[in-house]
């Protein structure tokens, strides 16, 4: 069995290398077993990491947004074979483009409509294109994708999620809706599905769904400025391994005021915070006496969803954080260890994000994990599962 003193090493070794800092929060049994924190949070002003230090949280923002989706579930809202124009009208019509050969794609209806459940598992057929392009891809619903969104945007106006979700409803779609899987615009569709069922932003579901009941101190969607003081300041890495810090006017949409409430959201937390939330899925949906999520749902959402050919997709769309991997309601899940050669238990779940960050959690060994770093332009994944490896064989 292994110590966390390999942890600690590994984490130094990394901030010894191109990651500023890092932070690592291992939680069983919803107590804190082990925490990490090695290197600088802004290396100019020679802040280090600490346990209240805050990361953007990018795309494991998504992990809330599935959370909140599953709940709804849970209280009869919908259901997964539902189509989405049940809830999100400018998707009735939906078309997809079809590759002739010889000829230019052709635009044809959909045989089936997207269902909620090709929303939740990526398997809509909409990459990501979040703004406006400046030249024309090779891939005609990425440029559809930003024609669409284009009106939105204009002067620098940051669109609403539900005026980006009804801009793509007139976009062709890649594939037929469920044959395939590609990651993509899937969760802002199940964020605007939350928002027209509860009338509320996904911003406030977060608040009222999530962040209040677990006791998230250090987790919001708009930062104050005391919360944006402890901002970790995130870095490119360049080519040549220097660490370039991020424009700072970059982060004015996460600021109060600085985008309108119904627009994307932007999670930002600390690594505890997260900890914890994670925490609350490792064990069976409940936090200190409070039932959020019912097992049973978090089993559905640990699921495998895909068949073989999406998960050929799935295999082929990242590194070696997914080897062994399916995908679930919006969550990788671990089916078998021996491709990504994981000391994890069958059937762990979570997702990572842009910036750096790794959650997991172990229904099984009711062990919740999340790591997170400061950069982008690093293999993030290399990092990940080094971790994964590490506190792993620190469990009993």
């Amino acid at each position: 069995m292994g110590t966390f003193k390999n942890l600690d090493k590994l984490l130094d070794s990394f901030t010894q290398g191109s990651i500023p800092g890092c932070a690592c929060v291992v939680m069983q049994n919803h107590d804190i077993i082990h925490e990490s924190y090695s290197g600088y949070a802004d290396i100019e002003k020679g802040i280090k990491i600490n346990e209240r230090s805050i990361f953007r949280q990018a795309s494991t923002t998504k992990l809330f947004t599935y959370a909140i989706g599953m709940m709804l579930f849970e209280e009869g809202a919908f259901r997964f074979t539902d189509p989405v124009y049940d809830f999100l009208p400018e998707w009735k019509n939906t078309t997809k483009y079809v590759q002739v050969p010889g000829r230019a794609a052709e635009i044809v209806p959909v045989e089936h409509p997207i269902t909620v459940k090709d929303a939740f598992t990526m398997s809509c057929g909409l990459p990501y294109c979040m703004r406006p392009l400046d030249h024309v891809t090779d891939n005609p619903t990425v440029n559809a994708m930003s024609e669409a969104v284009r009106p939105y945007c204009k002067d620098g106006k940051i669109p609403t999620l539900r005026d980006e979700v009804r801009a793509m409803g007139s976009v062709p779609i890649m594939f037929e809706p469920g044959t395939h899987w590609l990651y993509g615009l899937g969760s802002e569709i199940v964020g605007a599905i939350v928002e027209v069922i509860t009338g509320k932003s996904v911003r406030q579901n977060m608040k009222e769904r999530l962040i209040e009941p677990l006791g998230l101190k250090d987790t919001a969607t708009f930062l104050d400025d005391e919360m944006m003081s402890r901002l970790v300041t995130c870095y490119f890495i360049s080519p040549d391994k220097r660490k370039e810090p991020m424009p700072a006017d970059m982060d004015d949409i996460l600021k109060i005021g600085g985008a309108p409430e119904y627009s994307r959201a932007n999670l930002n937390c600390s690594c505890r915070d997260f900890a914890v939330f994670m925490s609350m899925l490792a064990n069976g949906g409940q936090y200190k006496g409070e039932q959020l999520l019912g097992r049973k749902t978090i089993d559905l959402m640990r699921t495998n969803q895909l068949g073989p050919e999406q998960l050929k997709d799935f295999w082929h769309y990242n590194g070696v954080d997914i080897l062994g991997y399916g995908y679930g309601m919006g969550v990788r899940t671990l089916l078998d260890k021996a491709p990504g050669a994981s000391n994890g238990s069958v059937g762990v779940f979570g997702w990572s994000g842009g910036y750096g960050s790794w959650a997991e959690a172990s229904p099984e060994d009711h062990l919740s994990i999340v790591y997170m770093h400061n950069t982008q332009g690093e293999r993030n994944e290399l990092f990940h599962v080094k971790v994964r490896d590490v506190v792993y064989g620190c469990i009993e």
